[in-house]
């Protein structure tokens, strides 16, 4: 038996990471407690995912309510596996930049402490299991900001002759720059991390991601804005453009994807190893984009308004250079595309989508 840990399995990344792997041969052991509709509302909820999970993936899953900063829960679970579990995916977090903002107490101890207690059970109780970490390129605070960029008539970009043209890389400081607590929290967490690899020689790896997507994200207006695009789109909910005049660009990167980056690098995992990983120059848009692509799917206008605050410490403009990724996992690229990740949005939720908004 070998067995994979996923915090946050009922949400995005984990719930793609949960049948990726046991279709591999994997034995699932999901912790999530649907702390997302805590701080996204009902919409963030992540039980529906749970009961497709437990439903789909029969005896290969085993879900655990249990919160990432309860040490002892965490710590029992570990001892129950031992020595089968030879993978640990830590997708578990307080996902939301704004939201951080009202609450910085909880995003950190969840973000970071909720952090330190599954690398410390993976040390003491499954040393031999690699660590993946689901990290953020918000760790990098505004410095994106300060690129000189070129006002086009849908985007900011970035000169071709400028060196981050092909996207921002892990050498961009992390330093002297404004994160929000979101991204101070996920940087100690993405600290920590490395750490455990240096000081411990624990197979780890912080994935540092922009946007991440895919049909099983609950979007909502405060995370996971394709998604929640989409769903505006749909039913006919005004969409709120904040600042850059609606410019500003994300790369954004499918959860399978993603899922396949981790699988390569758990074939041949190393100690404290750090990526950047996105959708990059092959998956990316700016919010006026999204928007005529959304009215080119559905057909119909986009309901939006424009203010001009942006949001604080928002990016301009963010595309992330794959290249230390994929020169080091050479068999990994990114697959799907923008209108292909709407498509498949759009395809896996429509339906449910308009229900809802009969019932309401």
């Amino acid at each position: 038996m070998s067995v994979a840990v996923i915090t946050g399995s009922a949400g995005l990344v984990g719930s793609e990471a949960a049948r990726f792997f046991a279709d591999l041969g994997f034995d699932i052991v999901g912790i999530d407690n649907d702390m997302r509709s805590a701080y996204l509302g009902i919409e963030g909820s992540t039980l529906a995912n749970r009961e497709r999970l437990k439903q789909d993936l029969g005896s290969r899953y085993s879900h655990r309510n249990v919160d990432v900063r309860d040490n002892a829960a965490i710590k029992n679970l570990f001892q129950r596996y031992g020595n089968a579990i030879s993978l640990v995916i830590h997708a578990a977090a307080q996902p939301s930049h704004d939201w951080s903002l009202s609450e910085p107490m909880v995003d950190f101890t969840v973000n970071a402490n909720g952090t330190q207690s599954m690398l410390e059970a993976t040390r003491q109780l499954a040393p031999q299991a690699v660590f993946i970490f689901t990290s953020s390129n918000k760790v990098y605070g505004d410095s994106p900001n300060c690129l000189p960029l070129l006002e086009m008539e849908t985007r900011w970009e970035v000169d071709s002759a400028n060196a981050r043209w092909e996207g921002i890389d892990e050498t961009l400081s992390l330093d002297r720059s404004l994160h929000s607590p979101f991204g101070a929290s996920k940087l100690a967490a993405d600290v920590m991390v490395q750490e455990y690899g240096r000081s411990y020689g624990l197979r780890t790896v912080c994935f540092r991601c922009g946007c991440l997507t895919g049909p099983s994200q609950a979007g909502t207006r405060l995370h996971g804005f394709l998604a929640y695009l989409a769903r505006c789109a749909t039913i006919g909910r005004e969409y709120v453009v904040y600042g850059y005049e609606g410019k500003q660009v994300r790369d954004n990167l499918h959860s399978s994807d993603l899922i396949k980056a981790f699988h390569e690098f758990y074939r041949r995992p190393q100690s404290a190893a750090v990526y950047n990983l996105g959708g990059g120059r092959s998956s990316n848009c700016s919010i006026r984009e999204a928007l005529q692509l959304c009215q080119e799917i559905t057909g119909r206008e986009a309901v939006w308004r424009y203010t001009a605050q942006h949001r604080k410490g928002d990016h301009r403009w963010w595309i992330t250079n794959n290249a230390q990724f994929m020169a080091d996992y050479p068999d990994w690229r990114v697959t799907l595309g923008i209108r292909e990740i709407m498509e498949s949005i759009f395809d896996g939720n429509r339906e449910h989508w308009e229900a809802a908004r009969t019932i309401a």
